[in-house]
């Protein structure tokens, strides 16, 4: 028997928010609205730009009556024993329930962007990494995985994927992201949301919007792209995220656009987001973006103000820490210059948000507690750390082997050089726990076991001799990369942005005296965030591999991929420029982007997106089509048969690109719109069938119109963005259409391999 409607559980999760919104007063409204972090105070460096001068003391026993919105990294700010951390906020949240009377616990979230940001969890390859797998059904079994093991402590919300389109490979947060093509963004960040949801935990779409396209790469800068840009460029991932993923979070970013902060856009978070696309969950804050609204765009005088400038925009939570939604919006709102309509808007998707996650239930606490873990808990099990390895093995990617040393034969005299050789911290990105908050605690193991490259090439090369000198050595190994970190600890992560292109920590020079001082063939491995300009040395080098923060099992995969147990399937999520000054195009250019004419500056990559090398041969037979001739509300089906003509097995990446010959308005030469992963036998073949519709050749004519267009385009199958291996001639007949959110935004793929 239920006293009230909002402990019905058999109710729709709307009326119970609803009926229990109606009975709160403001003050447990506004506690909703507001989270706290415990720890955060504690000495040291910021884990977030100016977290001390912006975090105030909270008052637990002040608050705590009133209820409390959300609890932040409880696992992820410290060293913690994972079930006494489990013990701990399962504590906690009954000292929260029972302390406001209504009982309702608060949302615990977590970073989750390499694995669960937990002491002694999984540490996974950094997103970028991810695209470079081109395999979103795996990356989709990994988040499933991050996300059980969140659940499993008590963990509600994860603040991840970063779905940022790449524009400037100097910005820090490169590695945080996927890639610099949309398409391979939207894909594989909606199959991270969709396996993180399936376990139960809210995933959280970041940075929205335009974050990624900072002017020179900087963290915090200004965004000035236009709207083309955005609709076509920036906005397709968080769409797709939505529509197909399921994501019930998005966390606006910290950047304006234009001189407008997305935390005070009404129009980018309330009318698209809401009233275009649909989306009926939470908005949360990025760590201290409201406040930001008054420190750093100036655009409000008082907390207050920059408290009321979001809520209106359509921020529903203020995280990590409440200063704006807490006193002075009570004041702003008991004074009438804020409505109380809008507390209202965000506490009710709030509280409908917990109905969805079991907090409003009558049974929560017994349930809490009757999960409570006796014994040990393990974020880290075989099983995991399995998934760990497959992902690192998928994501390396075989630049090159033009002298053909790769495989590094067993018997040899390896030399393994340079200052990532034996170093753990080659794996780690700057959202891993021991680059995160780990450094904070030199005292404390790392947690988890990680493997170096020169250990993983013991093991996997029993037989050969490994020095650490190349006199004497048939081959060397020279291992160069980033030292992730934070606002400037590092060269690579969050706040962590490159002047140029150029090989960081003097490590240029380093191989320069390297291979002007051996005439043995050297192999470059790199253990970077984003890429690096490596034209200097194209002739020179003798392989190169490329691993973006490979993640706890980084170093045996790789090891794998030099000693020939792996056979590389990895391709270039971003391409590799020739020449450290070749930015920031991206494969993405118009016409007047590429080398022309009219400028002696060749921005040609070295390496372009999507290209990678493998151990066997590929021969790829002549593509056929349907009706060359297709509606422009209609489809066909592409058709290409993949052979393996070498002696090993091996996956072939077959990419779909589209090429719009002449449209209303300039657009890049090629772009991605489907690709399948095709693992095949020795002398096995495959058709791979892409199913493309008209919607996938749309694009937006002007602000607020995406068209699809009758005329001529070209579908190009292909291993990479600019090798080509067949052109199909399609023509859109009929009308020209407008289309919106319902548009079709996959190409469906299907690998048939004939039963022998």
């Amino acid at each position: 028997m239920h006293h009230h409607p909002w402990q019905d559980t058999s109710r729709p999760a709307e009326e119970r928010a609803a009926d229990l919104l109606s009975r709160m007063s403001l003050e447990e409204k506004l506690a909703q609205l507001s989270s706290i972090w415990p720890g955060s105070e504690a000495e040291g460096e910021d884990v977030a730009p100016f977290q001390h001068e912006v975090s105030e003391t909270v008052d637990l026993d002040g608050l705590l009556p009133h209820g409390l919105g959300q609890l932040t990294r409880p696992f992820g700010t410290a060293p913690v024993e994972p079930a006494e951390g489990a013990r701990a906020l399962a504590a906690f949240q009954e000292k929260v329930a029972a302390a406001n009377r209504f009982g309702i616990p608060a949302l615990a979230h977590e970073e989750c962007l390499t694995g669960f940001t937990a002491w002694q969890a999984t540490i996974f390859p950094t997103p970028l990494a991810w695209g470079a797998t081109f395999d979103p059904a795996l990356v989709r079994e990994m988040a499933a995985g991050i996300g059980a093991s969140m659940r499993s402590v008590g963990i509600h919300q994860g603040l991840s994927p970063v779905l940022d389109v790449v524009r400037d490979p100097r910005w820090g947060r490169t590695e945080e992201s996927i890639g610099e093509d949309p398409y391979l963004v939207s894909t594989v960040a909606t199959a991270y949301v969709a396996g993180l949801e399936s376990s139960g935990v809210v995933a959280t779409l970041k940075h929205f919007a335009g974050y990624s396209a900072s002017r020179g790469g900087r963290n915090h800068a200004p965004v000035s792209i236009g709207p083309r840009e955005l609709a076509d460029v920036i906005l397709p991932p968080f769409e797709m995220a939505l529509r197909e993923g399921g994501a019930r979070s998005v966390m606006h970013a910290y950047n304006d656009l234009d001189g407008v902060p997305a935390a005070a856009s009404p129009e980018l978070l309330t009318e698209l987001l809401r009233e275009q696309w649909g989306f009926t969950g939470t908005v949360v804050a990025d760590y201290f973006g409201i406040s930001f609204l008054e420190r750093n765009h100036r655009v409000a005088d008082s907390p207050a103000r920059a408290g009321a400038l979001a809520l209106k925009a359509g921020v529903d939570v203020e995280l990590p820490s409440v200063r704006c939604y807490g006193e002075p919006m009570l004041k702003a709102v008991r004074s009438g210059e804020v409505p109380e309509e809008l507390v209202d808007r965000a506490v009710l998707r709030v509280l409908r948000q917990k109905c969805e996650l079991g907090l409003l239930d009558p049974d929560w606490s017994q349930t809490a507690s009757s999960a409570l873990p006796e014994g040990e808990v393990d974020l880290d099990p075989p099983a995991m750390r399995a998934l760990a390895r497959k992902v690192a093995e998928e994501s390396v990617v075989l630049l090159d082997n033009a002298r053909g040393v790769l495989p590094l034969d067993p018997a040899a005299r390896v030399a393994v050089v340079g200052p990532y050789a034996n170093e753990q911290s080659a794996m780690l990105g700057c959202y891993t726990f021991p680059r995160h908050v780990g450094v904070e605690h030199p005292d404390k193991p790392l947690g988890v076991e990680i493997p170096t490259l020169l250990e993983a090439l013991g093991t996997g090369l029993p037989g050969a001799a490994l020095t650490d000198s190349p006199d004497g050595a048939d081959v060397v190994v020279a291992v160069l990369g980033d030292r992730s970190g934070l606002f400037g600890r590092g060269t690579s992560g969050e706040g962590c942005d490159a002047e140029d292109l150029t090989l960081p920590d003097g490590q240029a020079e380093f191989l320069d005296e390297l291979l002007e001082s051996t005439d043995k063939p050297v192999v470059l491995v790199l253990f970077t965030g984003r890429p690096y300009a490596l034209g200097r040395w194209a002739d020179r080098l003798a392989a190169v591999v490329q691993a973006f923060f490979p993640g706890e099992e980084g170093g045996p995969a790789v090891a794998g991929v030099l000693t020939g147990r792996v056979n590389p399937s990895g391709r270039l999520p971003v391409s590799v420029p020739r020449g450290n000054g070749g930015q920031p195009w991206t494969y993405l250019a118009p016409p007047l982007g590429l080398k022309g004419a009219a400028s002696n500056l060749d921005p040609t990559p070295l390496y372009p997106f999507g290209h990678g090398l493998s151990y066997t041969t590929f021969a790829w037979e002549p593509a056929a089509a349907g009706d060359g001739n297709i509606p422009t509300d209609g489809g066909t089906e592409v058709r290409v048969t993949v052979r393996n003509t070498g002696e090993r097995a091996g996956t072939e990446v077959v990419q779909l690109y589209l090429h719009d010959p002449v449209a209303r308005t300039v657009q890049p030469v090629s772009r991605l719109v489907g690709y399948a992963r095709v693992p095949l036998e020795p002398g096995q073949a495959a058709e791979v069938v892409f199913d493309f519709h008209a919607d996938l050749a749309s694009y937006t004519a002007r602000p607020g119109q995406r068209i699809v267009e009758p005329g001529a385009v070209e579908l190009h199958l292909a291993a990479s963005s600019s090798d080509v291996r067949h052109t199909v001639p399609l023509t859109l007949t009929g009308p020209e259409r407008t289309v919106g959110h319902d548009r079709r935004m996959v190409c469906g793929t299907q690998v048939r391999v004939p039963q022998s």
